[in-house]
């Protein structure tokens, strides 16, 4: 029977689903952290200081996690942001084609098949090479030896005490409070541990409202180069390039095949045709590729009533104050966001001399109208006007990036439906996309909203929202 337009609707209706409610209703603090690429199976629900999920997205459930022991009930400044890598792990040996690992030293679970691997020091053929997990073996009980496979062969086998990390991914959570040691800590998916980071450097108290940004993905790729033509102790580059001077500061660039393959460093300046970095470990030569990348080593906490930035050092564990080129204007309170925009799909903020993807972290303030741009290459904020809707969004309200967009959840509660926003980056205009009817509660501080693509195509994506003060999940098709 030949399809009619009568069918359209139906199949393109903007319709919410409910989903599996969560274990837990959502109180004051309580926020999810979901993954930047909205690919990855859990996003994660810090119910309470001491209760978490993992929110499957194939099986539409919710898993309980170890606890995290935080010291404080959760409050409003808590947040959290996902980082696409592991913990790093030290091999006891291997073949090319697998990893073995002692198990007494970390249990790695089979939510890593399918994950990559990276191989991060050991035989110099093998550093910096990536390949899929495709199977692992694990024994009946915590000791023994557990084994990685992979799927193409490693030109060298793999030795004891060579190291690598996985693709898995780890969340980072900041709560509320009196900051101490244990306020700030890590969930590694790979092995279900949580860890301790330092907090020194952040502000000695945090709250209001706030928000954690990691301006690094895997496969965010800005640009490449075959063959590098420049290099030296501390550059790299291609002498046909025509790069806009400055613009790649704060972006990293990483090896992938020749000469220093998996180095990876952090964009200190560039002309038109070279990137400065610190000192490579191997000065790259004419059979360097490269790309260049967000910062995998960065995550940017603001909010707390201020208009200071902070920057996380993963690999230093250790927090630094941004100075600014030009000031946020105003302090980000209740009701605040951040979204770091990467690829876009845009071909005019894709441009490599003039390149956009990548640069910005976009904030709502708070409480009024307005939203800030902080840009990560000149460490300058600017404040955006945008149309046509100059919206107030205050405490309760949720955003998550996707592409062109940043998806608003204005504070919904027991009496007012909960309405979404669109705002377009490349356009900057902001406009109503849909308003779910399904009540909720009183609205709370957390981000309760994130995208999740659920298709092997990329194309089908949905927005699911954890309603305020209630267990409502609920999801609706983004087209």
């Amino acid at each position: 029977m030949p399809e009619t337009q009568n069918n359209t609707p139906i199949l393109h209706r903007a319709e919410w689903q409910t989903m599996m409610p969560s274990p837990l209703a959502t109180a004051a603090g309580a926020f999810i952290v979901n993954d930047n690429h909205n690919l990855s199976r859990f996003a994660l629900l810090m119910s309470s200081n001491v209760v978490h999920y993992l929110y499957d997205h194939t099986n539409d459930d919710w898993i309980p996690i170890a606890s995290g022991a935080f010291p404080v009930a959760l409050a409003a400044g808590s947040c959290g942001a996902y980082n696409d890598w592991s913990n790093n792990f030290t091999a006891t040996g291997g073949t090319t084609t697998t990893i073995s690992y002692n198990v007494a030293s970390f249990n790695i679970n089979g939510f890593v098949v399918g994950e990559t691997v990276e191989i991060l020091s050991g035989t110099a053929a093998n550093l910096g090479l990536r390949r899929t997990i495709t199977a692992i073996n694990t024994p009946a009980t915590a000791t023994g030896t557990g084994t990685l496979t992979f799927d193409v062969a490693l030109p060298s086998v793999v030795a004891n005490n060579d190291t690598f990390k996985i693709s898995s991914g780890r969340y980072f959570i900041l709560t509320a409070g009196t900051l101490a040691a244990t306020y700030f800590k890590s969930y590694d998916i790979a092995t279900g541990v949580w860890t301790s980071l330092s907090n020194t450097g952040l502000s000695a108290t945090w709250g209001t409202d706030g928000r954690l940004v990691f301006p690094g993905m895997i496969g965010n790729d800005y640009d490449s180069v075959t063959n590098a033509d420049v290099s030296s102790a501390t550059t790299i580059g291609l002498t046909t390039k025509a790069w806009a001077v400055s613009q790649w500061i704060n972006y990293q660039v990483r090896i992938i095949s020749g000469t220093g393959i998996g180095q990876i460093r952090v964009i200190t300046a560039n002309t038109a045709t070279t990137l400065t970095v610190d000192t490579w470990t191997t000065t790259p030569d004419a059979t360097s590729d490269f790309v260049i990348e967000g910062d995998v080593n960065a995550i940017y906490a603001l909010g707390n009533n201020a208009v200071t930035l902070y920057k996380y050092s993963i690999s230093g564990n250790s927090w630094t104050t941004v100075t600014p080129t030009s000031a946020r204007v105003g302090a980000a309170i209740a009701g605040m966001s951040a979204d770091f925009v990467g690829v876009t799909g845009d071909t005019v903020w894709a441009d490599i001399t003039n390149i956009r993807n990548g640069k910005y972290i976009y904030s709502l303030r708070g409480g009024t109208a307005v939203l800030d741009r902080f840009n990560i290459s000149s460490l300058a904020w600017e404040v955006i006007i945008y149309h046509p809707y100059l919206t107030t969004f205050a405490l309760g309200d949720s955003t998550d990036w996707d592409g062109l967009f940043i998806y608003i959840a204005k504070e919904g509660t027991a009496a007012i439906p909960q309405r979404f926003y669109r705002y377009n980056v490349v356009k900057n205009s902001i406009v109503t996309c849909n308003t779910d009817w399904y009540l909720g509660g009183a609205a709370t501080i957390g981000n309760k909203i994130w995208i999740q693509n659920l298709s092997s195509s990329k194309v089908v994506k949905w927005l699911y929202v954890l309603q305020s003060t209630s267990t409502n999940l609920r999801r609706i098709m983004l087209f």
